[in-house]
């Protein structure tokens, strides 16, 4: 989301001064451009942030000035327009799982120095980053960087916010991990074996919703920095009824529901309401199907069906039940029986 709030660490900043030194260019005019004074560079406070647009416009111009889309990071420059090819050979993908295969299989053309993989692992989809060189100081930014391009390319794709389970560093907490959570919409965790994150692998199934005209517009700047935050979850009704049938009593309320899912409640209504649904609807359908269920299967008392499907009591269980069906439970079981 661009926010005129300085949050972004000013490490990142530095990181790509660092670029313009191991090319031997004066960083001064790309500073200029930003809107960055070279004196915000030694601070280390609280205040050694800049904008998100801020950091935009260095990496843009960098990117443009030093011919370099990586930013010093690898052992030979991937000159302006290497991204964008990784977007064509991907844009004609029938799917997010096939154009994140060939993301990753074509970006081992650009460079040896990493190895992005996709792996998909029960219901989670996998995406790794094989560091195979030391990067020094730029190795935050660089896998920072490389894990926001790659997430936000797959929901551009698929014009879609994927939601992250969860995302990993291999390098300590750092002073400024507070940003993370701007940058990454999941549970962020540091000094793992690797960086990468993990999505629902039902994304993976989604077909692309961009052509060749969306991709000349996009590819006008920048390839963005910036997770664009897409109103719109395409599979979060799917995602809030899987829960609902694993866990109905554990996430009955909006609260419980939307920390498992790592939005805010807010969110959440506003999504399923976008989608044409609420939570009520979907409880109630979720409840519908197990109290059937547990009629037609069990033995069990009218009493136990209502616990089980979350109700505090049988009389008004029966009342939903018979809103439901136009039957009572009992009879309902006795009809079906």
């Amino acid at each position: 989301m661009r926010t005129s709030t300085a949050a972004t660490p000013i490490a990142f900043v530095r990181s790509i001064v660092l670029a313009y030194r191991k090319y031997g260019v004066d960083p001064s005019e790309a500073l200029r451009h930003a809107g960055i004074r070279s004196t915000q560079l030694h601070r280390s406070g609280a205040d050694a942030r800049v904008t998100a647009a801020q950091l935009e416009a260095l990496s843009g111009f960098a990117m443009r000035e030093l011919d370099d889309e990586a930013l010093g990071w690898f052992s030979r420059k991937l000159a302006w327009g290497s991204y964008g090819m990784l977007c064509r050979a991907s844009i004609t993908s029938p799917n997010l799982g096939v154009a994140l295969k060939r993301w990753c299989r074509h970006h081992g053309l650009l460079t040896d120095d990493v190895a992005l993989s996709l792996t998909v692992s029960g219901n989670l989809a996998h995406l790794s980053i094989d560091e195979r060189v030391g990067f020094g100081a730029m190795r935050e930014f660089c896998l920072v960087t490389l894990l926001r391009n790659v997430h936000g390319i797959a929901s551009w794709l698929i014009d879609s916010r994927i939601p992250l389970q969860q995302v990993t560093f291999p390098f300590d907490r750092p002073r400024h991990s507070d940003a993370y959570a701007l940058m990454f919409p999941g549970p962020v965790a540091f000094g793992a074996s690797a960086a990468g994150f993990a999505f629902d692998a039902k994304y993976l199934d989604l077909p692309l919703r961009r052509d060749e005209k969306a991709l000349q517009a996009m590819l006008q700047h920048a390839l963005p920095l910036i997770v664009f935050q897409y109103r719109r979850d395409r599979l979060l009704l799917h995602r809030v009824r899987d829960l609902l049938r694993a866990k109905l009593v554990e996430l009955g309320t909006a609260h419980a529901l939307a920390s498992a899912l790592h939005v805010s409640v807010r969110t959440l209504h506003r999504h399923l309401s976008d989608e044409g649904s609420s939570l009520q609807e979907l409880k109630d359908d979720v409840r519908r199907e197990q109290a059937i269920d547990l009629l037609c299967r069990t033995s069990r008392s009218i009493k136990q069906v209502a616990l089980a499907v979350g109700f505090s009591n049988e009389k008004s269980f029966s009342r939903a039940f018979r809103q439901w069906t136009n039957d009572t439970p009992a009879a309902f079981r006795e009809r079906v029986s």
